[in-house]
């Protein structure tokens, strides 16, 4: 099953008096586990940014002015959702401004069918509880550190890990074994020590289990190794 995770930056909270997209990401999902392919684009809104709207996501006039319009993305948008399910945090005021963009570029909107809102599954599991999406990270133990800002696809890439535990689907997840996340486990590299920790036995100690192996007879497994627990401490 493909899901695509989604998240917006905005000029201001109401598309239908005008207010603008700015960023826009999505991260694909398949049975609950991040593919690793994701869609992030800045957009140039053609209006100015108000300033408690960059003091959300930090997104400057300056910085957007020579960012593509929606218009050019907007195409690329569509073939990436394709016909996957959409999952947004407060997915009303998501689906409100793409579709506004969408309508502007003459494209067909997307679908309220296709939409899962975290914030109402939330709701569900918490109820009177906070759910924001900071609020949420904590509560499942996801790492907040690089959000100092709203960011869209840092923003999707959180509300993935959010949603797959809102759903109960972390088990699933990683019962699969062939997913991005698990290889790049499986290709980190962890450099050697330059030189091997020294054992912390005592002399007294090595004697001490010396004597107890002795006492489990020549056929005991430990009787195998004890030249192992010599060999350590006379190297230290």
């Amino acid at each position: 099953m493909r899901e695509i995770i989604f998240d917006v930056e905005t000029t201001g909270l109401r598309a239908k008096d005008g207010d603008r997209i700015c960023e826009i990401a999505g991260v694909e999902m398949v049975d609950y586990v991040p593919t690793g392919v994701e869609f992030h684009e800045y957009v140039n809104p053609t209006i100015p940014m108000p300033a408690k709207a960059e003091e959300i996501h930090g997104l400057s006039d300056a910085f957007l002015a020579d960012k593509p319009l929606f218009d050019a993305v907007a195409q690329k948008w569509v073939d990436f959702i394709g016909d996957a399910r959409l999952v947004a945090h407060n997915a009303m005021f998501d689906f409100g401004f793409v579709n506004a963009e969408l309508e502007r570029c003459n494209l067909a909107t997307m679908s309220f069918e296709r939409m899962i809102d975290t914030v109402a599954i939330a709701r569900r599991k918490f109820p009177g509880s906070d759910n924001s999406l900071d609020a949420l990270c904590k509560r499942f133990g996801i790492d907040l550190s690089a959000r100092e800002k709203h960011n869209a696809l840092l923003d999707t890439q959180l509300l993935a890990d959010v949603y797959v535990e809102l759903i109960g689907a972390r088990q699933k997840a990683m019962s699969f074994g062939d997913t991005s996340r698990q290889r790049r486990t499986q290709t980190t590299i962890i450099e050697p020590r330059p030189s091997p920790l020294g054992s912390r036995l005592s002399e007294e100690e090595k004697a001490a289990h010396a004597t107890f192996v002795a006492t489990l007879g020549e056929d005991a497994v430990w009787s195998r190794y004890s030249h192992l627990v010599r060999n350590t401490t006379d190297e230290t």
